[in-house]
């Protein structure tokens, strides 16, 4: 996947619910139109990152597995 993240946050080795509250957290400190990468290895957060999306209004741009993590590609949106 060819995507430039503004910024990179790794919630490696952490469970549910804590990549997604740092998410939120993280992207809500960001400017509309940036573009974080998540990393994760919690194979849960897979459905809890459409979930919040949604929720939230920002973009899921598309998922990677590399090297045993999984990176999430997150726009924000508003």
């Amino acid at each position: 996947m060819d995507i430039k993240a503004d910024q990179v946050l790794d919630c490696s080795g952490m469970v549910c619910p804590e990549p997604i509250l740092k998410t939120n957290m993280t992207v809500k400190k960001m400017e509309t139109g940036k573009i974080l990468e998540m990393i994760g290895t919690d194979l849960g957060t897979v459905n809890d990152i459409v979930a919040w999306a949604k929720r939230t209004g920002n973009e899921l741009l598309g998922t990677e597995d590399k090297d045993g993590k999984q990176h999430y590609f997150i726009k924000k949106t508003k």
